[in-house]
């Protein structure tokens, strides 16, 4: 029994084609789309690629790119089926070619909603290449004189006042590490020199914070030396007072920024492909209702369309008795130790006569 079974009239045919054919342009838009946003998400991840581990996180924007392009060639190709279709004499050209077409495209579409649930997914693997990125960008801050590493400084700077955010998990991040260049650091006080020494790898450390973790909108001027010294400042309990710093962390503040578009993407993939499966389903109903069509030999009657010819549960046996079908047709006879020419006759020499005629072929002396 057929799945999903439709009645087309000769009229509700040359209408379906024609919706068909603007869908698909529609559908070369939405390719357009695809390709943009998994462009623009490619931009957003290489222009923070200094402050992110090498993980392979660009998997979901090369994604969305092809399947941005494929969906441009598929739909374009689509339209042109469609518009033929419309003359029931032109479908002719393309009879053979709308199953493997209908075939490409669902698997097609399924790319498309796997490139959705990749958006949703790839947080994890985000979030792991932040956290080591950001620790290693904060931990080379203070080298500003060394080869490919001097740009740090400023990215992590232009960063935390950007995403008003401080350190990786916090603003307590800067206090483990130095983030102070020696050439900065007065050899000559007591102090510094105090510090230094009482560290065992020997890092000048400090409960203190860049300024780009400063938060504008505080009325207190800025405490960022001797933070959680309450000595230090007069009216001040960094326990219990709200400081004047940026409290969120860096990676908690990009991931969330990264999410945000990453969700936004995915809905926009999701609703994609629905509009492509919808447009699949149609070209599916024209195609099998010209085909029935053309059985009855009548191009003006009325003719069944469906999505499969015969239920689920049947249409799955049969392509798994066609698979393997297939797979025995390319197996060799391998039975008596292998040789698959076992069984074939052997001739011997007993057989043939002189100038190796067989014997039976050779005319009886009269």
């Amino acid at each position: 029994m057929a799945v999903l079974r439709l009645k087309f009239t000769k009229n509700e045919r040359d209408k379906l084609a024609q919706v068909l054919w603007i869908l698909n342009w529609i559908s070369v838009l939405t390719g357009i789309l695809l390709f943009s946003l998994g462009l623009f998400l490619k931009v957003e991840i290489n222009k923070r690629g200094e402050l992110m581990a090498e993980r392979d996180i660009q998997y979901v924007p090369n994604m969305l790119i092809a399947v941005g392009l494929i969906a441009c060639a598929i739909n374009f190709l689509g339209g042109k089926i469609c518009y033929d279709c419309v003359d029931t004499n032109k479908f002719l050209r393309w009879k053979l070619i709308m199953l493997p077409y209908i075939i490409c495209t669902f698997f097609f579409t399924f790319c498309v909603l796997v490139g959705a649930l990749m958006c949703y997914s790839m947080r994890g693997e985000l979030e792991e290449s932040l956290n080591l990125g950001l620790t290693e960008a904060i931990r080379f801050y203070k080298d500003t004189d060394t080869p490919g590493r001097c740009f740090l400084k400023r990215t992590v700077d232009m960063l935390q006042m950007e995403f008003h955010c401080c350190g990786n998990n916090g603003y307590k991040d800067w206090f483990q590490i130095q983030w102070i260049s020696n050439r900065y650091l007065d050899m000559s006080q007591k102090e510094v020199v105090d510090r230094l020494r009482s560290n065992v790898e020997g890092k000048y450390l400090m409960s203190g914070v860049p300024f780009s973790c400063c938060n504008l909108n505080s009325p207190r001027p800025c405490i960022q030396q001797h933070v959680t010294n309450n000595s230090a400042h007069f009216n001040y309990e960094h326990q219990t007072e709200a400081l004047n710093l940026w409290m969120r962390g860096c990676r908690e503040a990009l991931l969330e920024y990264y999410t945000h578009i990453m969700q936004s993407i995915g809905l926009t993939v999701l609703l994609t492909w629905l509009f492509e499966l919808s447009v699949l389903t149609g070209v599916r109903y024209l195609q099998t209702s010209l085909e029935n069509v053309l059985r009855q030999g009548d191009l003006n009657s009325e003719s069944d369309g469906w999505l499969l010819e015969n239920s689920f549960m049947e249409t799955a046996r049969t392509n798994l008795n066609i698979i393997k079908c297939l797979g025995k047709g390319n197996q060799i006879d391998t039975a008596n130790n292998g040789d698959p020419n076992i069984n074939v006759p052997s001739t011997s020499k007993a057989h043939y006569g002189p100038d190796n005629v067989p014997l039976k072929e050779i005319p009886e002396a009269s």
